[in-house]
């Protein structure tokens, strides 16, 4: 046996204690057996970083694969778990859950006034956008001031593969929360496409931020800042697209945005903690 596996089932045996009914409980009607083993099923996941077969995840449980078949084939369609070949692991929805409201309209509130005062300072448009389940949402969008310009509306769903900010969302993430996101966002997408992303995500981590050219867009030059919570994981990024001007009117370089976008998110930041 495994390390890993023997942890895994330590972990398991003292989550199975700590959630044991009482006798008390058990006879005043409190218990709901199918609820339970789908979080006993979760929890397990949890705590295992390879994935586990139903046959394992049965044995750490005390089961038979037959009462657990429904369990994980339902929490496998609502996304809470996901499989390859025939080992399942946790997704980040649980993740995602715990950070919608209150704390999403925290982070927005606080947001607003700086990335307008961005838009402001740079002439663009600006826009934060949290990871979802294997791509993006954009939870709040500042337009340009002169109102023309790229700009990318609230509750837009953008992939992570091609963009600065997906990167970001991905870069900045414990190890098995990266393995995670990797594996959401390039379902079906090609091992090359997979290997130059995580070339680039090392990039990133080490610059602090994406700053790339549009792989969707003709001329889009996107940066892109993580905001950071305590453990300085990033919860969201802070995301300007540049368009070139072909006229005379003045516009600050990508070096200026880079540092203008840099001073945004490290107040956003600081806000927020």
């Amino acid at each position: 046996m495994t390390t890993s596996r023997k942890k895994v089932e330590e972990n398991t045996r003292d989550v199975m204690e700590s959630t044991k009914l009482t006798p008390k409980a058990q006879n005043a009607g409190y218990s709901a057996p199918a609820l339970e083993k789908g979080l006993d099923i979760l929890e397990v996941l949890c705590k295992s970083s390879e994935g586990l077969t139903q046959k394992e995840i049965a044995s750490l449980l005390g089961r038979s694969t037959s009462e657990l078949y429904r369990m994980v084939n339902c929490l496998e369609r609502r996304k809470y778990i996901s499989h390859e070949g025939d080992k399942y692991s946790i997704t980040t929805k649980l993740f995602q859950l715990s950070r919608i409201h209150p704390p999403t309209d925290r982070l927005v509130t606080a947001a607003l006034p700086i990335m307008q005062e961005l838009s402001h300072s740079v002439g663009f448009a600006c826009d934060l956008r949290v990871y979802n389940n294997g791509s993006q949402t954009v939870i709040a969008s500042m337009n340009t001031p002169s109102g023309i310009g790229f700009n990318v509306r609230s509750g837009a769903e953008i992939a992570i593969a091609p963009s600065a900010s997906g990167r970001v969302l991905v870069a900045f993430q414990p190890a098995e929360t990266t393995e995670i996101r990797i594996r959401e966002s390039f379902a079906g997408l090609p091992a090359s496409e997979i290997k130059a992303f995580r070339k680039d995500l090392h990039e990133v981590a080490v610059k602090g931020f994406a700053s790339i050219k549009s792989r969707q867009y003709e001329g889009v030059h996107a940066i892109s800042f993580p905001i950071l919570d305590m453990d300085r994981h990033a919860i969201a990024a802070l995301t300007v697209p540049m368009v070139p001007r072909l006229d005379t009117t003045p516009a600050p370089s990508k070096n200026d945005v880079e540092e203008r976008l840099r001073e945004s998110a490290e107040k956003l930041n600081r806000l927020i903690r």
